[in-house]
């Protein structure tokens, strides 16, 4: 038995193609039998389970992908749609975040990720030919603009597809709570005793218009008017369009005495303007962020933001997807909303001391 266990590994050392038979050898067990054990099925008992990884392992055995998409139909492989127009990429840490911590779940899971781009074999394809062509279980769609035909064509096709932050009919979606995010930190001003707030946001997409409704709620309750001229278009992730906008906000007659950005990273272009205009965080003008990474809270000093929970998120929406792939008769399309909480810095003064 150890001659032919070495005869098995020096196989498997120098290349050769490792099988299900060659396993049930090494384990004295049946090819059925070993199949069961390598997908968990519960008429193997744990022990045998753990010896046929075990000797799985030990061999380098390697599923054949092209026997399992002809048994189960399926290829394993989820489709990524991720278009960023900020131009950031996968350097987008709140994005990055969320696709890396998906793929985990994705790769425990059996699955393999691709990127769908509009085209196939060098010609322009929709997204749904391109998904369609790679054969995809299914689509996670991080960042995109849903105004787009090939989006929607891809959206009302036969493919399990689950969006992030957008709710479509039809398809399931996990959402950060953005109205709450917009209303706490709106608060949290409010409750520090300022009523002068100006408002710099993203591009009108369905994940503005709920943080600004969040703003709007929190100055409503509080009886605070909002002068028209203290809400002003930025783009997320582009610091020069909100050092524009705040040079815009602090040139007002009567200017704000704290300002809200649109996110962590675009706040760095604020913080800019105020120190060219000779302004101090937060001692002439109180500032806050949105999204909680790193950077906001290594800053000096530390921005006071909204933590969205982007490793959740990522989680959700993967473990929601393949749900989906795997058990279509009984998923149902669900909107999963993902909390966050308010991370106090040191960028806001309190003026009702």
């Amino acid at each position: 038995m150890v001659q032919n266990e070495n005869v098995f590994v020096k196989n498997a050392r120098e290349g050769k193609i490792v099988t299900i038979k060659d396993i049930a050898k090494r384990c004295g067990v049946s090819p059925s039998t070993v199949s069961k054990a390598l997908n968990n099925y519960g008429d193997v008992s744990q022990e045998t389970i753990n010896r046929v990884r075990q000797a799985a392992k030990e061999l380098n055995y390697r599923p054949n992908a092209a026997a399992r998409t002809l048994k189960t139909n399926r290829s394993y492989d989820i489709g990524i749609l991720f278009v960023d127009d900020t131009m950031c990429g996968l350097t987008h840490q709140y994005f990055s975040a969320i696709l890396n911590s998906a793929k985990t779940v994705f790769e425990a899971s059996g699955y393999s990720i691709t990127f769908i781009s509009p085209t196939v074999g060098g010609r322009p394809a929709s997204f749904l030919e391109s998904a369609r062509y790679r054969n995809c279980d299914g689509v996670l769609i991080a960042s995109i603009d849903f105004s787009s035909q090939s989006v929607v064509d891809l959206l009302r096709s036969e493919i399990p597809t689950l969006t992030i932050d957008y709710d479509y009919p039809g398809c399931s979606c996990v959402m950060s709570d953005n109205v709450d995010g917009g209303f706490a930190l709106t608060k949290h001003l409010i409750d520090m005793g300022h009523r002068k707030i100006g408002l710099i946001h993203g591009e009108n997409t369905l994940v503005t218009r709920k943080r600004v409704n969040g703003f709007y709620r929190a100055m409503r309750e509080a009886g605070i008017p909002v002068p028209e001229e203290y809400v002003l278009e930025g783009v997320y992730s582009d610091p020069n369009s909100t050092a524009d906008a705040t040079v815009a906000l602090m040139s007002l007659p009567d200017p704000p005495t704290a300002i809200m950005y649109p996110d962590d990273f675009s706040y760095i272009g604020g913080r800019n303007a105020l120190e060219r205009l000779g302004l101090r965080i937060p001692e002439d003008v109180s500032a806050v962020g949105y999204d909680g990474i790193m950077l906001s809270q290594v800053l000096r000093p530390a921005l006071t933001t909204w933590y969205q929970d982007a490793e959740e998120i990522g989680r959700a929406s993967a473990k929601k997807l393949i749900e989906e792939i795997e058990a279509p008769d009984t998923s149902v399309p669900e909107q999963i909303l993902v909390h966050g909480q308010l991370l106090v810095g040191r960028s806001v003064k309190n003026l009702s001391e």
